[in-house]
C-alpha cells in the first residue's frame, strides 16, 4: 500500500458543520430514544467544548457526541421533515446551524422487497494520513440508519439485509464479521456475514414481543487479524404485526353504583392488555360494550370511554328494588378499533346497585293494640311491625322507634327486633290500673340513616298504639309500715296494746274485709283480733328480756283479702318499752379472796343492776345489823356510784371461807334493794399479798370439769400402756414362731453321734431299741414351738407303739420281735424316708470294732457260699472276705 500525499489545502482546518444541509432516510413509525443519525462537526482546536441543540426540542434531541435522537414516539408524514441542528462554543459562545432533512422509507406492496430495491450498502469511513507521520486525521462517524424488519417474515430464509464493505478492499483482502447479541451473544446465530462480501442476512423469523430490536456492530480487518476499519453500529428495528389479540387484566369485572345516581356517574374502569407495539395500530385498542342484560328500565343504561375503559352511566332510572344488578359484555379491539383488521376480545363487567334509602318504613297498620296487667314491668305489651323495601339489614332497612306523645312520664319504650325489624313496646316502669286505665301512644318509625334527598316521609311512617291496663287483686298493706308504740314495761297480760290495721289498694273490686294473722312474735307476748286489727297481750312486757333489743321489740303481722288470687300484706310493730325498777341491784363478782391480816385485806366489789337510768345507780352498799359478826368483822365503804370496797376490820381473821351478805340500794322511785352474799375466802398471804398455804387450794377446789380431764387423761394413759406391752408380747410369738423347731447345734440329723459303748457279742444284749430313733423324739414336745417345719423333717403324728423287748428275753423271741417292729415301721408315718433321700456315703475299709467273730455259727457257717456279698457293694466286701474267703 502506497502512502498518500497531503497537500496543504488539504490539511486547512475550518471549524464548523461540513455541509449546510444534512439529509437522511428514516422509518415511517420513529420511537422515542430513537438514534436517527449523527452530525458530523469539524473542530480544529480538540479543546473546544461544543454544546448541541436543535430547533425542534419537544422532537429532536442532540447528543454530545453529535447523535439525533427521536424524543417521543411519532409517525413521520410523507413529506420530508426538517429542523435546525446548532453547535455553540461553551467558552466564545460561538454558534454555527446546519439544516437537517429527514425522509420517510417509501413502503412497497406486491412484490417482494427484494425484487423492488437493491440491498444497500454499508461502507465504512474513511481514514486520512499523513505519510511517515505519527499523526493523522480522521473523519467522524457517521450513523447508519436503522435497517427495519418485520417481524414473522415468512422467508426464504437466510434472507439478505445489507452489504458492508470498505472502499479499501480494493487494495487489500478484508474479512468482515458483527458482533453483539443475536450474533455472537445470546440468541445467538440469528444474524450472519459473509466474512468475503460482507453480505449481512437474517437466519429465521423475529418476533418484536420478543425482542424489539438488535444493536450490531461490524468490523473489517485484514488476513492477518489486523483492523483496518473502526468498526460501524448497526440498529436492527423488528417492525410490529399484528400478531397479538387484545387481553383482559381479569375475565370479570365488579363494579358499584348507587341507586338513583345522575347520568355521568362514574362506575368502574376495565382495562385490556395488547402485546403488540403500543405506539402502533396494532398496539392501540378500543373498548365498546357489546350488551347489556337486563335492558330496564333502558337498554343503554352505561356507556364506557373507547379510550380509557371508564364505565359511567348514561340515563337515569337505576332503583335496586327493580334491578339488584347488570351485566355488560364488554370488547376491546386493536387496531384503534378497526373491526375489518383489528383483532378482539371481550370479558364481562358485573355492576352490582347499591341501596340508599329512598324508601321510609311503613307501618302495617295504623292502630295497634297491647294489654298489660298493672305492676308488671320488663313485660312486651305490643309488637308494631313495618314494612321497608330498602335493602334488609343494612342502615337503610334497620327501623328505630320513638314516641312522639301519650307517655309523659316515661314508662314504656320501643326496642326494635334486630331480625324482624318489629317495634316492642315495653313497659319499664310499673303501672297502677287505680291510676291510668288506659294508654294511647303515638308512635314514629326512622331509619338508622337519613333519607336520600327529595324523599319524605309518608304518612305511613306514624302509628298509633292503644295499651289497656288490667286491674289485678294487690296486696293489702299496713299504714304507717313500721308502727311504733312506746310501752313501759310491766304491762300485764290481757292489756289492749293499739290497733294495727291495713288498707286495700283495690277500690274497684268488691271484696270483703281483710283478715290479720300474727306472722312473728318471738316472746309470744302479744295477739290480733282477726277482724279490727286490736292488739292485746298474752304475756307481761318485760324490756330486760333477750328478745328486746336497745329496748326495742318488734313483731310482725299479717292482712290478707279474698281476692282471686288471695293476696297479703305484712306489717311490722315496733314496741318502745319504757324502763321502771323492777330489778334489784345484785353484787359482782360472788367469790372473792383475801388475807386473813389486815393488810392488805381490800376486795373491791360491783354492783350490777339490769335497769337503766335512773333506776340504776348511783348505788347505796352496806352490811346488816344481824349477825353481829358481820360488822364486827367487816367493814364496806363505796368509791364510786357503783363500785365499793370489802376490807377486814379486826386484825388477824382465821383462813376459812365466809358468806359476807352486803346490801344493795339503787336509786329508783321507790328504791329497789337486795341482800347478796359474797364468798370470802380468807387464807396465809406472802408480802405480795398471794395466798401460800394449802388451805387456799383446798378452799378454791377444783371444778368437775377439771376433774373430769384428768381422770380421761389418766385413763388414755393406761390404755395406752396396756396396747404396749400388748405389742410386745405379739412381737415375742412371732419371733419365735420363725425359729427352726430345733436348735443348730442339736440337730443331728447331719451329724455323727458318738457312743461310748461299742458293744461286746452276745454277752451285750441290754441295749435300749429306742435309740435307733430320730434325736428329736427323746426330747420333750414342751420345748419344740409350733411353726413351719422342714421338708426332711418328721411330720407330727400320733407316735406309733413299738414292741418293747423284755428284759431276758428267749431267744426264740428275736424273730417275733423283729417282724413285729417292722409292721409298726410299715404303718408308722413318721418313719424314714420322709419324703426326702436319703444319701449314705462310703466310709472307708476297716473297722475300729474289731473281730466279728461273735457271729460266726459253728454249725453250719461253713458249708454255705458267701460270695455273693461281693456283689452288694463294698460294704459287704469285708463280710464276704470273712466268711467266704477259706480258714485264712
Amino acid at each position: 500500500q502506497a502512502p498518500i500525499k497531503a497537500t496543504c489545502e488539504d490539511m486547512s482546518c475550518k471549524t464548523g458543520f461540513p455541509e449546510d444541509v444534512h439529509s437522511a432516510v428514516v422509518s415511517r413509525s420513529v420511537q422515542g430514544g430513537q438514534p436517527l443519525l449523527n452530525v458530523r462537526f469539524r473542530s480544529c482546536d480538540g479543546n473546544k467544548k461544543i454544546h448541541f441543540g436543535s430547533s425542534e426540542p419537544e422532537d429532536f434531541r442532540v447528543g454530545e457526541d453529535g447523535v439525533v435522537y427521536a424524543e417521543r414516539s411519532f409517525q413521520l408524514s410523507a413529506e420530508p421533515t426538517e429542523f435546525v441542528v446548532s453547535a455553540q462554543d461553551k467558552e466564545t459562545q460561538q454558534e454555527w446551524q446546519m439544516r437537517v432533512k429527514l425522509t420517510p422509507e417509501p413502503t412497497f406492496t406486491g412484490a417482494s422487497e427484494k425484487d423492488q430495491r437493491k440491498i444497500e450498502e454499508i461502507i465504512f469511513p474513511w481514514q486520512q494520513y499523513k505519510h511517515s507521520s505519527p499523526l493523522k486525521r480522521q473523519k467522524r462517524d457517521w450513523v447508519i440508519p436503522p435497517i427495519n424488519l418485520p417481524e414473522n417474515s415468512k422467508g426464504p430464509f437466510p434472507q439478505e439485509l445489507v452489504r458492508i464493505r470498505s472502499d479499501r478492499d480494493k487494495s487489500l483482502s478484508l474479512r468482515y464479521s458483527v458482533t453483539g447479541p443475536g450474533a455472537d451473544q445470546p440468541p445467538t446465530g440469528i444474524f450472519i456475514i459473509n466474512p468475503i462480501s460482507g453480505q449481512l442476512s437474517v437466519t429465521k423469523p423475529l418476533d418484536r414481543e420478543q425482542i424489539a430490536s438488535f444493536h450490531l456492530r461490524a468490523h473489517a480487518v485484514d488476513v492477518n487479524g489486523n483492523q483496518v476499519e473502526n468498526p460501524i453500529d448497526i440498529v436492527i428495528n423488528v417492525i410490529d404485526m399484528n400478531d397479538n389479540r387484545p387481553e383482559f387484566l381479569h375475565q370479570v369485572w365488579n363494579g358499584t353504583v348507587p341507586e338513583g345516581s345522575k347520568p355521568g356517574t362514574y362506575v368502574m374502569t376495565v382495562t385490556a392488555i395488547d402485546a403488540d407495539d403500543p405506539n402502533a395500530q396494532n398496539g392501540m385498542l378500543r373498548y365498546r360494550i357489546l350488551s347489556q342484560a337486563p335492558s330496564s328500565p333502558s337498554p343503554n343504561m352505561f356507556t364506557i370511554n373507547n379510550e380509557t375503559g371508564d364505565i359511567i352511566t348514561v340515563a337515569a332510572g337505576l332503583d335496586r328494588e327493580k334491578v339488584q344488578q347488570y351485566t355488560l359484555i364488554i370488547q376491546a379491539t386493536d387496531m384503534e378499533g378497526n373491526p375489518t383488521y383489528g383483532l378482539s376480545n371481550t370479558a364481562t363487567a358485573v355492576i352490582a346497585v347499591t341501596d340508599v334509602n329512598d324508601n321510609p318504613p311503613e307501618f302495617t297498620a295504623m292502630t295497634f293494640y297491647g294489654e298489660v296487667p298493672e305492676n308488671r314491668m320488663d313485660v312486651i305489651v305490643a309488637n308494631l311491625t313495618v314494612t321497608d323495601k330498602d335493602q334488609p339489614h343494612t342502615p337503610a332497612w334497620n327501623a328505630m322507634y320513638r314516641m312522639t306523645g301519650g307517655d309523659p312520664t316515661g314508662r314504656f319504650t320501643i326496642l326494635t327486633d334486630p331480625n324482624s325489624n318489629d317495634g316492642l313496646v315495653t313497659v319499664v316502669k310499673p303501672i297502677d290500673f287505680e291510676t291510668n286505665r288506659m294508654f294511647v301512644l303515638t308512635v314514629a318509625a326512622e331509619n338508622q340513616v337519613p333519607l336520600a334527598k327529595g324523599i319524605q316521609h309518608p304518612p305511613q311512617s306514624t302509628a298509633t298504639v292503644s295499651i289497656t291496663v288490667i286491674d289485678v287483686n294487690e296486696s293489702p298493706y299496713f299504714v304507717p309500715n313500721p308502727k311504733l308504740v312506746r310501752q313501759e314495761e310491766g304491762l300485764l297480760a290481757g292489756s289492749m296494746l293499739t290497733t294495727f290495721t291495713a288498707q286495700d289498694p283495690d277500690r274497684y273490686m268488691q271484696q270483703t274485709s281483710l283478715r290479720y294473722s300474727k306472722l312473728s312474735d318471738p316472746a309470744n307476748w302479744l295477739k290480733i283480733d282477726p277482724v279490727n286489727g286490736q292488739i292485746t297481750t298474752t304475756a307481761v312486757l318485760d324490756r330486760e328480756s333477750i328478745y328486746v333489743q336497745n329496748n326495742m321489740y318488734n313483731a310482725t303481722f299479717l292482712a290478707s283479702d279474698n281476692g282471686i288470687p288471695p293476696m297479703s300484706g305484712t306489717g311490722t310493730l315496733q314496741i318502745y318499752l319504757l324502763d321502771i325498777n323492777d330489778n334489784a341491784p345484785q353484787v359482782h363478782p360472788k367469790e372473792a379472796t383475801t388475807c386473813e391480816t389486815l393488810q392488805p385485806n381490800a376486795i373491791n366489789i360491783t354492783a350490777v343492776d339490769p335497769d337503766i337510768d335512773p333506776n340504776a345507780g348511783p348505788f347505796a352498799f352496806e352490811l346488816p345489823d344481824t349477825p353481829a359478826s358481820i360488822k364486827r368483822n367487816w367493814t364496806i365503804v363505796r368509791i364510786s356510784g357503783d363500785h365499793a370496797q370489802l376490807s377486814l376490820r379486826i386484825r388477824f381473821l382465821e383462813a376459812g371461807i365466809y358468806d359476807v351478805p352486803i346490801v344493795i340500794t339503787d336509786s329508783g322511785n321507790p328504791h329497789a334493794s337486795s341482800t347478796s352474799l359474797l364468798k370470802v375466802k380468807v387464807c396465809q398471804c406472802d408480802l405480795n399479798g398471794d395466798c401460800t398455804d394449802v388451805d387456799r387450794i383446798v378452799g378454791a377446789g377444783l371444778g368437775t370439769g377439771a376433774i373430769i380431764a384428768i381422770l380421761l387423761c389418766i385413763i388414755i394413759l393406761l390404755i395406752l400402756v396396756l396396747m404396749f406391752v400388748v405389742w410386745m408380747k405379739r412381737r415375742d410369738k412371732e419371733r419365735q414362731a420363725k425359729q427352726l423347731l430345733i436348735d443348730p447345734e442339736d440337730d443331728v440329723r447331719d451329724n455323727i453321734l458318738k457312743y461310748d459303748e461299742e458293744g461286746g457279742g452276745e454277752e451285750d444284749q441290754d441295749y435300749d431299741l429306742s435309740q435307733l430313733q430320730q434325736p428329736d423324739t427323746v426330747e420333750p414336745d414342751a420345748i419344740k414351738p409350733v411353726g413351719i417345719r422342714r421338708l426332711d423333717e418328721r411330720p407330727i403324728h400320733a407316735e406309733p407303739q413299738y414292741p418293747v423287748r423284755s428284759a431276758a428275753p428267749h431267744p426264740g423271741d428275736i424273730g417275733d420281735f423283729i417282724n413285729e417292729g417292722l409292721k409298726a415301721a410299715d404303718n408308722d408315718p413318721t418313719a424314714p424316708p420322709y419324703d426326702s433321700l436319703l444319701v449314705f456315703d462310703y466310709e472307708g475299709s476297716g473297722s475300729t470294732a474289731g473281730s466279728l467273730s461273735s457271729l460266726n455259727s459253728s454249725s453250719s457257717g461253713g458249708e454255705q457260699d458267701y460270695d455273693y456279698l461281693n456283689d452288694w457293694g463294698p460294704r459287704f466286701k469285708k463280710l464276704a472276705d470273712m466268711y467266704g474267703g477259706g480258714d485264712d
